[in-house]
């Protein structure tokens, strides 16, 4: 049996648990030495939970479930999680995540999704799918950084994932260089969901993943190109949400 004991000449061998099997580790925060690559102490510093608005994400005060922005003009997607606010220490994290190969940060990040996830009481995930980068970025990368989250969390969901259902069919600039209220229309037909395949997704919950939620312009275009594919309703988790303008 997996995890039980064995017998070695008589004597009764007890199993050492999984967590004494890791071997210590540098936090990235405070270089401090723990058993993860962010410590307790730091995870609880910098990713406590906070209230969020349940279309969008935003921070938002204590007992208000949606902001003003998504009672006025509703996004496509009817829910967003999102793990921490991005600042410090995660938007020097999430960099290099996403532009410096630091794949070691993905279990991590995953893990805090997961459990905002698990906090949110939302039910468990039927599909979920990465936001896809373009062939272009993907040669340049090496790696998509929404799919190294989405396959841990689909792994630790028991649930499925697909990287090559909804693809990136134009490649635009990147947002960061474009001011906020032109980033809706540079990504605007940039998404298709794989044309042999639309029938999947007709009737389903898709839960689309990411790194980084900045206006929201990018996942409200994908959620945009899976309704009209068929999915009956879009979520977005992602592992941080820019705070509001003027809110640091």
């Amino acid at each position: 049996m997996a995890g039980a004991g064995v017998d070695i000449d008589g004597q009764y061998i007890e199993p050492v648990p999984p967590d004494r099997l890791r071997l210590p580790s540098l936090c990235a925060v405070c270089r401090g030495w723990g058993l993860q690559r962010l410590c307790s102490d730091c995870e609880a510093r910098y990713a406590a939970p906070v209230p969020r608005c349940r279309r969008c994400a935003l921070d938002l005060p204590a007992g208000q479930a949606v902001c003003g922005a998504c009672l006025a003009e509703p996004p496509p997607q009817t829910h967003a999680l999102a793990a921490v606010t991005y600042g410090y220490p995660w938007d020097g994290w999430l960099r290099d995540f996403k532009f410096h190969g630091a794949l070691d940060l993905a279990p991590t990040l995953a893990r805090l999704m997961l459990a905002t996830h698990t906090r949110s009481g939302e039910p468990a995930p039927t599909l979920l799918l990465p936001l896809p980068l373009s062939a272009e970025r993907l040669r340049e990368r090496g790696y998509n950084q929404a799919w190294e989250l989405t396959r841990r969390l689909a792994q630790a969901l028991g649930c499925r994932a697909d990287a090559r259902l909804l693809l990136r069919v134009k490649d635009t600039p990147h947002q960061l260089a474009l001011p906020r209220d032109a980033r809706a229309a540079n990504v605007r037909g940039a998404y298709a969901v794989e044309p042999l395949r639309r029938a999947e997704l007709r009737g389903l919950d898709v839960t689309l993943v990411d790194d980084v939620m900045t206006t929201g312009a990018t996942v409200a275009e994908a959620a945009r190109v899976l309704l009209q594919a068929g999915a009956s309703s879009v979520r977005v988790w992602v592992a941080a949400r820019t705070p509001r303008p003027g809110d640091g």
